[in-house]
């Protein structure tokens, strides 16, 4: 479908006064070939590997960028999970692996690359330990690199032993970053049904059934949204829905003809397109103030959910009209540091870690830069953990947790984290234990609709 002159202007526009951006170009890298036995040798060729393709990635995107006046933010890299390609590895320890691609990272001039990751929802691998067991240090140690672990999905049901080792490696993640407030964990997310081709961080990943080099668009607008919602006069909910279908069928057209120039000058495969309203710290670009200008006084409030849900299938429906290429996640986030309207609802007490997860049972991913004390106990981070991975495994939806207890910080405290990570309001959580609970270990079986066949 041709993009015509008046779409161009009306885009401008978005930019201009609205924050819309292109919020990441993500090119996907299939480093299936780099496996090999002796680890020094493997990250040589992971770093060949990583440069051969991108090497020119963050030139083309910026020329992009230049062509059609729309903002690119970042420019990332997601590998095949490293816990695959390093499993013949003759080593206990996979740290120098994400020196490897923090260095790649570097030279290529990205922002972030994501890929130290691991597929265990049904059961680990000793690949899988050995990555899960460096994650701490990794994220210690690196500045651009992110990982990510899928513990369940709808067909394979949840695995708790990985839902409990898992709140150990994000304590362990923060206490080794504790004195930039536990930002290791800002690069790291546990996952429910873990989308191939997402272009976001921290959980973008290269999946095993994808091109050998492709091109992922996350496009972001919810100040676009915000914007065309408050010029309505007196709409129904019904007119509200139409709105933001109208409006993310505009962002999806403008995001689809960037990325598939940038692919075709690459040489590489246009993947998808994610349409994920994705929020900023700038005033007014935030999917708090979208749900408000529906009529909340403040997000959090009871209809919250009921207004997220309206708004994330306007957001999916109109995406899918403008494009046959829409994936990833597609829909709202709602990370908290990152939404000026998130902190300031949680500040003014409307919105609570409770009324943050029954809002992810209708939102694209789940609890996302949550800050909670730092004394919170492994056990309680692994119960809220499975709390959400059960939500993705019931609904057959991605979900995912994205928490940080900060060392030293108690419930009040603001930490700042800075950039597009914000600031996040520290949340209390249950004082009540669910050590026993997780201590159970085992795998919740997969529900009764995951029998599709």
């Amino acid at each position: 479908m041709p993009i015509q002159p008046e779409e161009i202007l009306e885009t401008i526009k978005m930019v201009t006064t609205e924050h819309l951006d292109i919020r990441t170009v993500t090119m996907g890298i299939n480093l299936r070939g780099c496996s090999h036995p002796d680890i020094k040798i493997f990250n040589e060729q992971v770093y060949d590997r990583i440069l051969s393709c991108a090497e020119n990635l963050v030139r083309t995107t910026d020329e992009i960028q230049s062509l059609y006046g729309i903002p690119i933010i970042n420019k990332r890299i997601s590998v095949t999970p490293i816990a695959i390609v390093a499993e013949s590895c003759r080593t206990d320890d996979l740290v120098s692996v994400a020196e490897t691609l923090d260095r790649a990272a570097h030279d290529a001039g990205i922002d972030f690359i994501g890929g130290f990751s691991a597929l265990v929802q049904k059961g680990t691998t000793p690949g899988d330990l050995k990555l899960i067991t460096s994650i701490p240090r990794a994220m210690a140690t690196t500045k651009k690199v992110c990982s990510s672990v899928n513990v369940a999905t709808t067909k394979a049901g949840i695995n708790m032993d990985a839902v409990a080792l898992m709140g150990r490696i994000i304590k362990e993640t923060a206490e080794l970053t504790g004195e930039r407030g536990g930002i290791g964990c800002a690069k790291l997310v546990v996952f429910a049904n873990a989308p191939e081709d997402n272009p976001f961080m921290a959980g973008a990943f290269h999946g095993v059934g994808e091109p050998d080099c492709v091109i992922n668009v996350g496009v972001s607008g919810p100040g676009v949204v915000n914007a065309a919602v408050r010029a309505l006069c007196e709409p129904t909910l019904g007119d509200i829905a139409e709105c933001i279908k109208k409006t993310a069928f505009k962002i999806t057209r403008m995001g689809e003809m960037a990325g598939r120039e940038v692919a075709r000058r690459l040489n590489a495969q246009f993947g998808v397109l994610d349409l994920s309203l994705a929020p900023t710290p700038a005033v007014g670009d935030s999917v708090a103030a979208i749900l408000e200008a529906m009529g909340l006084e403040s997000c959090g409030t009871h209809g919250t959910t009921a207004a997220l849900a309206l708004l994330n299938d306007a957001v999916k429906k109109g995406g899918a009209m403008a494009s046959s290429s829409v994936g990833g996640l597609s829909g709202a986030f709602i990370p908290v540091s990152e939404d000026e309207g998130m902190i300031h609802a949680v500040q003014r007490g409307s919105l609570s870690l409770d009324k943050l997860e029954a809002m992810t049972c209708v939102c694209s991913v789940g609890l996302d830069m949550v800050a909670v004390p730092g004394d919170t106990s492994p056990s309680t981070i692994a119960a809220i953990i499975a709390d959400e991975m059960a939500i993705g495994m019931i609904n057959k939806k991605t979900t995912a947790v994205r928490i940080i207890p900060v060392p030293g910080k108690q419930v009040g405290d603001l930490v700042e984290f800075g950039g597009l990570l914000g600031s996040a309001p520290v949340m209390p959580v249950h004082n009540f234990s669910s050590e026993a609970f997780i201590a159970r270990g085992g795998r919740i079986p997969a529900p009764i609709q995951s029998l599709t066949n």
